[in-house]
């Protein structure tokens, strides 16, 4: 099979990935992440074809506040479903500096051991500047990891924020990690995270902090119960865990194995999937014209001086936006 990327067929890139190539996996990533024309015409060709092979996975949404430990807890997290033979991808998403558009794509080093292990696969991507932290190409990269074989997806966010949002409408089950101390946290905590959470893990219930988690898991459920849950069929719930000790990581997985059993069973699951695919559509959509839109020739020729005249209160930003949808439409 050839080595060169740019001279891989379609059909290359499909035995590939089935194959579990992780070569051939990691180059259809690469392409799919691609601003090039011609690249995002083979993209979907190749994740048209891959589409059918997904399998009964399971798609799971982790952020979490800094200093909790994210990167300690997935490595653990993803150590003990490989131990129960489930094959792990990892989706970390880097954020991209706005001013440089470099990324640190360190989530490797951050978890050495679970990328040595041969049923995990990380793959570390930068955001580009997509709102809310999401790469992108999020939702294809886990089309082909599901086709490669990999049974459970594990997103990791970009810190707290918008971001959130856009991961729990990519994946199953939203998982958000916490720190011991929950009454000071909630009350600068966003209700939105609480709203989409499907389960609150208070890390570091270990040692000096293991009676603090305790309090902070009452105080969460408390939160919890109060709010209208997204699901008709579960009720979000709060557990402590240590992902140093690795107590509660395994009570983590069966809970989520509860929910999938309990979504599946109602028809929620199929549905919510079917939701996802066509926002997924409405999403690229959008990403499609933003990206006509920026490489219009009319409006980059515009562009500098309305957003001057914007700046200098010449112009209201409602007319400067008619003018350049106007050039849209008249190339």
């Amino acid at each position: 099979m050839k080595n060169n990327r740019q001279k891989l067929s379609v059909s290359d890139y499909v035995d590939g990935v089935l194959d579990c190539n992780r070569a051939i996996l990691a180059q259809a990533i690469t392409l799919i992440e691609s601003l090039n024309e011609h690249h995002r015409t083979m993209a979907d060709a190749v994740l048209n074809e891959l589409l059918a092979h997904n399998q009964d996975s399971i798609r799971i949404g982790i952020t979490g506040v800094p200093g909790v430990g994210k990167s300690t807890f997935i490595e653990k997290f993803g150590k003990q479903l490989t131990s129960l033979n489930h094959k792990v991808a990892v989706l970390a998403v880097d954020p991209t500096s706005s001013r440089s558009g470099g990324s640190i794509l360190g989530d490797k080093t951050r978890m050495q051991e679970l990328s040595r292990d041969k049923n995990a696969f990380i793959r570390p991507s930068p955001t580009a500047g997509t709102l809310g932290g999401v790469t992108r190409a999020t939702r294809e990269t886990i089309v082909l990891c599901e086709a490669a074989g990999f049974d459970v997806i594990l997103v990791e966010t970009v810190g707290v924020g918008q971001s959130e949002i856009m991961v729990s409408q990519m994946v199953d089950f939203f998982l958000a990690l916490m720190l011991p101390g929950a009454g000071d946290e909630l009350q600068g905590i966003k209700k939105g995270l609480l709203e989409i959470a499907d389960m609150i893990a208070v890390n570091k219930a270990d040692g000096e902090t293991k009676d603090a988690a305790r309090r902070a898991v009452m105080e969460y459920q408390q939160a919890l119960n109060i709010l209208n849950p997204m699901s008709l069929n579960w009720k979000p719930r709060s557990l402590s865990c240590s992902a140093y000790t690795g107590d509660g990581i395994s009570t983590i997985w069966e809970t989520i194995l509860d929910y999938k059993k309990l979504l599946k069973d109602a028809g929620e699951w199929q549905a919510k999937r079917k939701k996802q695919q066509v926002e997924w559509m409405w999403a690229i959509v959008k990403n499609r014209i933003m990206s006509k839109i920026e490489t219009n020739q009319n409006v980059q020729r515009l562009a500098p001086q309305l957003e001057w005249r914007v700046s200098e209160a010449k112009v209201t930003p409602a007319l400067a936006a008619v003018k350049i949808l106007t050039a849209i439409d008249s190339e």
